[in-house]
């Protein structure tokens, strides 16, 4: 069977983030993931991981100005030392929430001309948060993300991710394969993750396009799940998706239990 995990940032948002950890619990859920749980502190968030039996996966470092439109922290060169910062954050964050993995979003670089300069920048990081989070038996992964939904991302492709891969060469660091960011442009999933499923540390998804709950879109997550199932991946599937409707509501796909 696959290993789900609820994404808190984005399902049961009908209530605060602090009683989301219950709601998914009560949906079916054994795990859950969390985009950026720093409005929390760790010492909030364990007791109720306890509580409720659940075990935090994966979480971000913190992306700065990322989602409000700007370039986001880890490939700006001028945010270098905001970044170390930002990974020690989450590093505190893992020594008490013990997750799997921690992901980094490369961000965007709205300059052509210093494309490359960030993307070196950005592959400096993830150096750095290596040695930093594989000390604590964590991996670190990092995405790809579509240039529609996020133009300037300097990430976007699985090649681009692979290649990343591949010139830093480090056991530790994996890549955080989103289904829902791939198909947007235009790769397939089903193809790519047989193939790969020994560099991907985590797999997200949503149904494409609208990023919304599976059978809404065009997505066959049927074939999907089956193929990923069949697949050497051993680690967790994400529901990262915007729930049409309610969150519960949203959750038949889980329930028929492809």
């Amino acid at each position: 069977m696959l290993r789900f995990t609820a994404n808190l940032s984005l399902l049961f948002t009908e209530v605060p983030l602090i009683d989301r950890f219950a709601a998914a619990k009560a949906n079916g859920f054994n795990a859950v993931e969390i985009q950026f749980p720093y409005e929390l502190s760790a010492q909030t968030i364990r007791p109720e991981l306890d509580a409720q039996q659940l075990q935090l996966v994966l979480f971000n470092v913190a992306a700065d100005d990322l989602l409000q439109g700007g370039e986001g922290l880890a490939a700006v060169p001028e945010k270098k030392a905001q970044f170390k910062v930002a990974v020690g954050q989450a590093a505190e964050y893992a020594k008490i929430l013990k997750p799997e993995a921690i992901n980094i979003l490369p961000g965007r670089c709205f300059d052509n001309d210093r494309l490359e300069i960030y993307q070196a920048t950005f592959k400096d990081n993830l150096r750095y948060a290596l040695n930093v989070f594989s000390p604590l038996g964590i991996k670190t992964v990092f995405e790809a993300i579509n240039t529609l939904d996020m133009p300037n991302f300097i990430v976007h492709s699985s090649t681009q991710m692979l290649d990343i891969m591949a010139e830093i060469n480090h056991p530790d660091l994996m890549m955080q394969y989103d289904i829902y960011h791939m198909l947007m442009m235009q790769e397939d999933p089903a193809h790519f993750i047989p193939q790969y499923s020994d560099k991907i540390g985590h797999i997200q998804f949503a149904d494409c396009p609208g990023r919304h709950q599976p059978g809404t879109g065009k997505v066959d997550f049927k074939q999907l799940f089956s193929i990923i199932k069949s697949s050497n991946y051993t680690g967790w599937v994400g529901a990262e998706y915007q729930p049409l409707n309610s969150s519960t509501n949203s959750l038949s796909w889980l329930k028929n239990s492809y």
